[in-house]
């Protein structure tokens, strides 16, 4: 595309008509002493021919020729600008005294203008602005952000200017409106809509909201008056000065209906009164609506405010099924319109207009915004290209919708830009239209047109697509209609009735559980839309358990849940849209009360249940760390407390899919632990990144050698079930943390501590890490007393220090846990060096004798201390005779006893895979390690399955009685003969 030139205007447009716009406007200049002849006309002067508004105020003010029609760049509209007049705004670009640093900008240095000269100098702002904008627009000579951004710095100076002037207007008489601080408080205006996102088009409303800090009455004046009352008058002024029309225009329209309880409302509320709105009454289209809201007038402790007030009302923490059903009414009315009969040729509102591709931005920033607070932004062209980056939308919709709603609004320009006239209509004068043509750089209305729809019937198919209608409920209208008038007057009698359909086993039992639930206060008192929502899912609910062979097991555990969702149903609206869900749903619940439990502590693990692939396909490490980059990096780097909450979240997420895995038989037991390991292991090694990062920037780096470490050298040891593959949903964590940094250096920040300290600073924030609770838990327990010297040794053991703690200082004991010891995280050369120092170790010749006397010793004071089993209780399946300890203490002895002769037994840190290798070297015949390999994995699997229903480990003496007694013989055995 290209700017139009002076012959292909004639081409369309009359000489008659085009000769009498020129002489007007060389006669202007003239008269006024501006420099512009019938050449410049020729160079400059045909956008003029284009605009009929351009071409008056440049008759009205042909000064401004210069720098309109001159290649400066400077779209920076700004209050000490304004207040230095239009021999500022007219000065070179390069002139030093045009340096906004020089202009006046305070409320005591602003220009004594009287308020008829300030509201035209508002206007001739507006003019001059206007004028500069639509001429490089025409020109193809500004890009559409630089416009958009430049209207609305235009906006927030004129609006700012107003506040400020009434200000020093009122303060002889009223004074200063104070806050309990004493601090001075100004009117708080809040820019909506396009304005909010520096996306303001050349004629558009600005729809604005007034708010102010605190109640009061006003201090240092004649006479004092409410915070209310002055800020209401400093409002009606601002709307005065900005939208009354004069012999100068306007400034902007100003709408005020977005506010609190729209025209019926006050025309100000104090914050505490806007927080309390929004947070109870707040509906779902002003929810829509405040994604773009910004404070454009205010200080920065109401701009932190009103966000703390915007940011939770717009945005769920969790993924927010409730605003589907909302944002499809939505979608429904602006379909309907575009079906309205004229309407296609709006290219605002019309089919795949400006309207729907905001839609469809604006959706899913409500949808999944709490989740990434990168969607938190006011701003179309930085949200879209985070959709695909983060894979909400495919990157070739993304640049399509890009370069459509580009196209839209440069020819929304062009349309507006031609009288100064708020449209979005397509002319139907064909001069008209081939002049549009041209202010867009078209050779023809044709070639405008054709582009146009182009761009316009892919919008619409994106528009169409984004929200489907929801799947086909189980359930007629008239089991909804039972359930909603058993919520409104609940009844046994009708109750019973309702649930007739289903095979219970315990028909009395549930029915008054469920009554116990339907007639709480919680659900009495639910708002209209939440007990619509719970009836939606209760019939959808009873529907399913029709064919459930465990009824009354599945309803015990899925109560909880509902109880747990009950003051955020929009939970309910996730399943009741997704029969799917409620299917895995009551699957997983009558499997498991543990996942029942955590869905219930924590109901945002619902969606996880949305979609069947990745709850039933449990990620492999490298996929852990990619989904756990891709959900940190959209956090802000310095906000600790988020990084927290996220990681717990993501990890009882994982843990809920690896459960979902374990339950339905898709992952055997050894993979089950596997996953949980890596997840462990992913999860480490970020807490160290953000403990590192947290400990330099306040310390600086330790120094080595002359030079500064930018990564940490310390290892995260990990000992027992997560050295051994083995852990568990809940399980703790052994660790060790080891350094090797130079005992003798510190670190080369400003506030430099020495080396050891920073470690063992490093190791506390490891602890607090992991072991804090916030709003979403806390990762994991964690267990140090591994460590050399246990609980009185250093919290961060230096490598050094460890090797020759365990050569010449550990016992027997510490050697067996170092036989389930591997490095999870940190520095690769120190893990490497931790896995050969760990061999040296465990390949020492020892005597035997003594060893198995250390074992056998350790394992019956385990035993006396630790089995929970007994003759009348059951079969203790770790620590009871013929247990998991049996098997791990007789694989330790052999890989202490054995490895300086049989490698192998050393090269695994997991019990399986060391029996494997004792078979291998022929220390256990191939018979016996199959019988305790596959008793050992029975075991844990069987520990899973305990651990799944809150079970104890303890099961009935039955139950194993082979295994346990063969198990106990291979321990006698061990016991008995000298020769192993």
């Amino acid at each position: 595309m290209t700017a139009a030139t002076h012959a292909q205007i004639a081409a369309h447009v009359s000489t008659s008509i085009l000769a009498p716009k020129s002489q007007r406007l060389l006669e202007s200049c003239e008269r006024h002493g501006v420099s512009f002849s019938e050449a410049d006309w020729q160079d400059h002067g045909a956008p003029c021919l284009l605009s009929d508004y351009l071409l008056q105020q440049l008759e009205r003010h042909p000064k401004w020729l210069a720098a309109v029609t001159s290649k400066r760049q400077d779209w920076q509209p700004s209050l000490s600008h304004f207040y230095g007049g239009e021999q500022h705004w007219l000065a070179p670009e390069s002139d030093p005294d045009n340096s906004t640093m020089s202009a006046v900008s305070s409320i005591a240095d602003m220009p004594e203008w009287d308020e008829a000269t300030f509201m035209r100098q508002l206007r001739w702002y507006r003019h001059y602005w206007m004028v500069r904008l639509i001429y490089a627009d025409i020109n193809q000579a500004i890009e559409l952000e630089t416009l958009t951004r430049c209207l609305s710095l235009l906006a927030d100076t004129v609006v700012n200017a107003s506040v400020i002037w009434s200000q020093r207007q009122y303060q002889n008489l009223y004074g200063q409106a104070l806050d309990a601080q004493g601090k001075p408080q100004s009117l708080i205006v809040i820019g909506m809509g396009k304005l909010g996102g520096y996306e303001l088009n050349l004629s558009s409303d600005i729809d604005l909201i007034f708010a102010f800090r605190e109640h009061g009455e006003t201090q240092g004046g004649k006479k004092s008056t409410s915070h209310q009352e002055y800020f209401t008058k400093i409002g009606q002024k601002l709307i005065q000065h900005l939208d009354q029309v004069t012999a100068d225009g306007f400034v902007f329209r100003v709408d005020m209906r977005l506010r609190p309880f729209g025209q019926s409302g006050a025309l100000v509320l104090n914050m505490d009164s806007l927080e309390n709105y929004y947070q109870d009454q707040g509906r779902d289209w002003e929810r829509y609506a405040m994604i773009k809201a910004r404070v454009m007038a205010g200080s920065e402790q109401d701009k932190k405010e009103f966000e703390a007030i915007r940011r939770p009302f717009v945005y769920r923490k969790y993924l927010d099924f409730g605003a589907i059903s909302a944002l499809r009414d939505l979608k429904g009315m602006i379909a309907k319109e575009v079906r309205r009969k004229g309407i296609e040729h709006n290219i605002k509102l019309g089919e795949g207009g400006i309207r729907e591709v905001e839609f469809i931005v604006q959706a899913l920033q409500i949808l999944h915004g709490g989740r990434n607070q990168g969607l938190q932004n006011q701003a179309l062209f930085q949200v879209l290209p985070l959709l695909a980056e983060h894979d909400y939308l495919p990157q070739q919709e993304v640049d399509l919708l890009l370069d459509a709603y580009r196209y839209l609004r440069r020819v929304e320009h062009a349309l507006q830009g031609a009288r100064d006239e708020q449209t979005q209509l397509l002319p139907s004068d064909p001069v008209e239209r081939e002049l549009l043509a041209l202010r867009m750089g078209e050779n023809s209305w044709q070639a405008l047109d054709q582009r146009l729809w182009d761009y316009r019937h892919q919008v619409h198919g994106f528009f169409k697509s984004l929200i489907d209608d929801p799947e086909e409920t189980s359930c007629d209208e008239s089991a909804q209609e039972a359930w909603r008038v058993m919520l409104k007057q609940p009844d046994e009698e009708h109750l019973a009735e309702v649930l007739a359909t289903i095979p219970w086993h315990a028909v009395d039992d549930t029915i008054n559980r469920v009554y116990s639930f339907v007639s709480s206060k919680a659900v009495v008192f639910m708002q209209p839309i939440g007990q619509e929502r719970l009836a939606t899912f209760m019939a959808a609910f009873v529907k399913a358990l029709e064919d459930e062979q465990h009824p009354d097991v599945v309803v015990e555990r899925i109560l909880p849940i509902l109880e747990a969702v009950l003051r955020r149903t929009s939970y309910l609206v996730l399943l009741c849209e997704n029969q799917s869900a409620i299917t895995h749903l009551i699957r997983l619940c009558r499997e498991s009360v543990w996942f029942s439990e955590a869905i219930s502590t924590t109901p945002a693990l619902l969606d996880e249940l949305l979609d069947a692939h990745a709850l039933f396909s449990p990620p492999s490490k490298q996929d852990l760390q990619i989904e756990l980059d891709q959900i940190l990096n959209r956090l802000p780097e310095e906000d600790e407390e988020a990084h927290m909450d996220a990681l717990r979240r993501f990890r009882r997420s994982i843990i809920l899919r690896i459960a979902a895995c374990d339950i339905t038989g898709i992952l055997p037991v050894m993979k089950v632990s596997d996953h949980l390991t890596w997840l462990a292991e992913v999860i480490l090694e970020r807490v160290l990144q953000q403990a590192w990062h947290y400990l330099t920037q306040k310390h600086g780096y330790p120094i080595r050698d002359g030079e500064p470490r930018l990564t940490p050298e310390l290892i995260i040891v990990g000992y027992g079930k997560s050295g051994g593959w083995e852990l568990g949903y809940d399980s703790d964590l052994d660790l060790v943390f080891l350094h090797d940094a130079d005992g003798k250096g510190a670190t080369n920040g400003q506030r430099s501590v020495d080396n050891l300290t920073f470690y063992t600073r490093l190791g506390q924030r490891l602890i607090h890490a992991l072991t804090s609770f916030t709003a979403a838990g806390r990762l994991y327990e964690v267990d140090m007393r591994l460590r050399p010297s246990g609980n009185s040794g250093m919290l961060v053991a230096s490598f050094a220090g460890f090797e020759e703690y365990q050569k010449n200082e550990a016992w027997v004991w510490e050697h067996q846990a170092l036989c389930r010891a591997r490095a999870l995280a940190g520095d690769s050369d120190l893990m490497s060096r931790f896995e050969d120092s760990r061999k040296a170790i465990l390949g020492q010749v020892r005597d035997r004798i003594e060893l198995k006397q250390s074992v056998i010793e350790m394992r019956e004071k385990m035993r006396a201390h630790l089995d929970s089993g007994g003759k009348d209780k059951g079969f203790d399946l770790k620590q009871g005779a013929g247990g998991i300890i049996d098997i791990e203490f007789m694989v330790q002895y052999l890989v202490l006893a054995r490895s300086h002769e049989f490698p192998q037994l050393m090269r695994y840190s997991d019990n399986v895979r060391q029996i494997e290798a004792a078979a291998e070297v022929g220390l256990l015949d191939l018979d016996t390690a199959e019988y305790m390999r596959e008793t050992y994995k029975e075991y844990r699997a069987l520990v899973h399955r305990l651990n799944l229903q809150k079970l104890g480990r303890v099961v009935a003496e039955d139950t194993l009685s082979q295994h346990q007694q063969r198990i106990s013989q291979y321990w006698e055995y061990f016991l008995q003969n000298a020769d192993i």
